[in-house]
């Protein structure tokens, strides 16, 4: 047992609780037993080797979760595994010249014990790396198969390229138009890659989308809007020297006022016309130097050389000049549009620095068509047609329709259904991933590595020197014989997409130690996710990808059984940032952050801040509260945190302070603030009386006031957990801390306390330590075995209220005089008309209005809501 002290020896206690918890194996789970199951995810993390403030956040807020509902009844999994491939292990072996998978590892070790330090009631005989070939063999089983079906194929690709590392870079990659890295302008490069056919599931992940009921609507919003479903029509434009130029549009309606059509730089008629043309060809060439994100294409000027074609418009005497511009892409539609700049914003940009005309075909609702022109934005919205010959006051929707029936009729348009979705680019010019399992042969082509091959090895002694992958270099790795053929081949040598690893763990965990399947019969149990963690950044891409991959392993056969589900995560909490001061000193054009705890403040009366200067007394610009990161110099070590202040401190901090969806500010007050409590509830807890004594006065109605009370904060509390309002939790506690003290000062009333009363106050703070539980599981443990319970807390039974105990023993009436407000009161349930009116005639606002203005000539009581004196 710890000994009593004033201050909470957080670190012996926590130490203590989780050798218990490792040595009797405490959180592992299996699927034999008939408890309801609910599976409980975080997002999992890179290991770069050390936690940081957003990660505490995260894992804290799922641990709190899982904990409550093991507390519940329920057969609770939390796994754990590392995202462990990628370029920081590739970055970091070029800088300190050490192999990507010693790096990965020494990171993983380090960051294992510093996610259990913070008692996270992890399964960890789940736990795996996905570099792990044990993990990677089955992403590479799944990749032949759907290559088998035609899910994966091949073909070229324009890419940002940095030609000195010789590899595709990211779109966020791209600084300034040069690599991250090598800081050389990028090329926009064509090169062969493999991809997955997700538009094939377009349809089924966007309708899908409305039945994810537990998923935030701003998530929902954004994968609608990352899908970009559009109807519209594909159009076959006629040009003059009899050439057709196909375009797809979602505003067939705008066709009138259509004054030039363009076409990406890699399209083949803008290639054709380079072939005879200096200045097409060098623009083509300078387009190159431009990333290929539409981010990247929106920001850039809209630039175009004509090309000296021109189409014919379908329905009026007019040509089209042709341009090839920058500003579009290959991979969208067709990779050519006809502009109209009244009514596309691009199109707009465009027209005005080549001067050409701007036709507005489309009235706004509730606009004056003598008063409507455009300026420098263009109007996006439909309305009722001008300027447009037959389509001339029909509404947008009736011209869309009218334009494309006209067109088909003569076999110069089809109807369709586009997104903007694209099918994922998964080929990755880098060493540290999972390998394709592809062979090339000059006489069979591609070739799929045999899946009883698998895996084909990613070799771990290789020289990264930063230009291109290594494995491209390795006579060892690339020579190989055709698997159908036997002849000499040569393997593929570039690696997955790491979001291919992250899109399918989660149903790995189930069967993670499965070495004859990628997935087996347990995912039935646990499958799909109950309840998923993870920060906003990932609405998108991971979340999307991960849909998409649990749909392909189940029409690939991956799983054992018929799914019930087509979704892999029932509920998904996005939890807010943590946010921290920042501050600066303004360089020129270089800002250079310091660090909050290099600051010191000058601040007003009210505590806000006048000024601030670093360590020299230099003046420094005060950023405000902005996310913590290490480019601001503003982030808090969660290792030093923990052994100041304990784990439990720094959870209880990230879960009380902020709901969990919302922005967290980072408070050192606050931080100690928590600290404080767990000191007053360790105090109080071991300064319990021991009871000989007859009952001390008042003690009965004290009692029964005090544990109404309790079991209102709780009934309360079980309302918040449910909704996944874990920070009302703490605040819950906290009043039944104080309740239960100031009970204590009655019951215990210096002579002693009562038998009765001891046990009143004991079964208050058991209570309350069952409701902390799953915040701050160190010291709930360590009291509760203080109090004699037996076992982990960790498994004792959530605490429900007692309805008997709800009604409650006061009401609360506001008082008015002449109908306004004057204050409110506060008297027991049952009292009557007569002590209702003399505690309202005893606010002071009332006394002052009823001496200055003659008695009331009416009092009306409305129970339970309101007196007003009348007069």
């Amino acid at each position: 047992m710890v000994s009593v002290a004033n201050n909470y020896p957080f670190a012996d206690v926590e130490a203590r609780v989780q050798k218990r918890w490792e040595n009797s194996n405490a959180f592992a789970t299996d699927e034999k037993t008939d408890a309801p199951k609910f599976y409980c995810l975080c997002m999992f993390p890179y290991p770069s080797g050390r936690l940081h403030m957003g990660h505490v956040r995260n894992y804290t807020i799922g641990d709190m979760i899982a904990r409550y509902r093991r507390m519940c009844g329920y057969n609770v999994m939390q796994p754990w595994g590392w995202d462990a491939f990628g370029m920081p292990a590739e970055n970091a072996a070029i800088n300190n010249s050490i192999a990507p998978a010693i790096w990965t590892k020494r990171n993983i070790d380090e960051m294992r014990i510093q996610i259990k330090r913070f008692g996270l009631a992890v399964d960890w005989q789940r736990e795996f790396a996905t570099c792990d070939p044990e993990y990677y063999r089955w992403e590479q089983q799944l990749f032949v198969r759907l290559f088998k079906q035609g899910l994966v194929y091949k073909k070229k690709s324009t890419v940002n390229w940095d030609p000195v590392d010789n590899t595709v870079l990211a779109n966020e990659q791209v600084v300034d138009g040069c690599g991250w890295r090598s800081g050389v302008p990028v090329e926009r490069r064509e090169i062969p890659m493999y991809f997955m056919k997700i538009t094939d599931y377009a349809d089924e992940l966007l309708e899908e989308i409305n039945q994810l009921e537990g998923w935030p609507e701003s998530v929902k919003s954004m994968q609608k809007n990352w899908l970009g479903r559009s109807e519209g029509a594909h159009i076959n434009l006629k040009l003059t020297d009899g050439q057709v130029l196909q375009i797809f549009t979602t505003r067939p309606d705008t066709i009138f006022g259509a004054t030039f059509c363009a076409v990406a730089p890699e399209h083949p008629l803008a290639q054709a016309v380079a072939e005879s043309n200096p200045k097409i060809a060098d623009f083509i060439s300078r387009c190159k130097r431009l990333a290929v994100s539409e981010e990247a294409i929106n920001k850039a000027d809209k630039e175009g050389l004509d090309t000296g074609l021109r189409v014919r418009h379908p329905f009026v005497e007019r040509e089209l000049p042709v341009y090839v511009a920058n500003f579009i892409l290959m991979q969208y539609g067709t990779g050519a549009i006809y502009g109209c700049p009244a009514h596309d914003q691009r199109d707009l940009d465009f027209a005005r620095s080549k001067n050409l005309p701007v036709i507005p075909v489309v009235l706004p609702p509730k606009i004056d068509e003598k008063d409507f022109c455009i300026g420098n934005e263009a109007c996006t919205t439909d309305g009722t047609m001008i300027n447009s010959d037959f389509l001339n006051g029909m509404d947008s929707v009736q011209a869309k329709n009218q334009v494309i029936d006209r067109l088909a009729a003569n076999g110069e348009a089809r109807r369709d259904v586009q997104y903007r979705l694209r099918d994922w680019g998964v080929s990755r010019q880098r060493y540290w991933g999972c390998p394709i399992p592809i062979v090339y042969c000059d006489s069979c082509g591609d070739v799929p590595v045999p899946e009883k091959d698998l895996p084909v090895l990613l070799p771990h002694n290789v020289t990264i020197d930063g230009q291109g992958s290594p494995l491209a270099k390795m006579e060892s790795f690339t020579h190989c014989a055709c698997p159908a053929c036997g002849k000499a081949a040569r393997r593929e040598t570039d690696t997955l997409d790491t979001f291919v690893e992250s899109s399918w763990y989660f149903a790995r965990f189930a069967s993670h130690d499965c070495d004859d399947a990628m997935i087996d019969e347990r995912a039935a149990h646990w499958m799909p996710v109950d309840q998923y963690i993870g920060g906003i950044e990932h609405a998108c891409l991971h979340l999307l990808y991960a849909r998409f991959f649990h749909k392909l392993m189940r029409d690939a056969g991956m799983y054992p059984t018929a799914t019930r589900y087509n979704e892999p995560f029932n509920n998904l909490l996005c939890q807010g940032m943590v946010l921290n001061s920042a501050y600066y000193h303004n360089n020129g054009t270089q800002r250079q952050w310091v660090a909050p705890s290099d600051v010191s403040l000058k601040t007003d009366s009210k505590g806000k801040v006048l000024a601030a200067y670093d360590i020299n007394g230099n003046t420094l610009h005060n950023a405000g509260k902005i996310k913590m990161s290490k480019s601001f110099n503003n982030g808090v070590d969660p290792e030093q945190m923990v052994s100041t202040y304990g784990a439990d401190t720094a959870r209880l901090f990230v879960l009380f302070n902020a709901p969990p969806e919302q922005s967290l500010e980072w408070s050192d007050d606050g931080l100690r603030g928590c600290a404080r409590f767990l000191g007053r509830l360790w105090n109080a807890v071991h300064e319990l009386p021991t009871g000989s004594n007859e009952q001390a006065k008042d003690e009965d109605t004290v009692i029964a006031s005090t544990q109404r009370r309790l079991h209102q904060l709780l009934a309360k509390a079980n309302y918040d957990i449910n909704r996944l309002h874990l920070n009302n939790i703490p605040s819950a506690a906290m009043s039944m801390t104080n309740e239960l003290q100031n009970a204590k000062a009655v019951i215990n009333d210096g002579t002693g306390a009562s038998l009765a009363g001891v046990k009143f106050l004991r079964e208050g703070y058991l209570l309350v330590l069952r409701l902390l539980a799953p915040a701050v599981p160190h010291i709930t443990q360590a009291l509760w075995e203080y109090l004699g319970k037996d076992g982990l807390i960790a498994n004792a039974e959530w605490p429900q209220a007692d309805q008997t105990l709800l009604a409650y023993a006061t009401q609360t009436l506001v008082v008015q005089v002449n109908g306004k407000r004057r204050g409110q009161i506060e008297v027991p349930a049952d009292a009557g008309e007569e002590d209702i009116t003399a505690a309202a005639r005893d606010v002071p606002a009332v006394t002052t209005d009823i001496a200055g203005k003659g008695a009331a000539r009416k009092t009306i009581i409305v129970p339970g809501r309101i007196v007003n004196f009348v007069i």
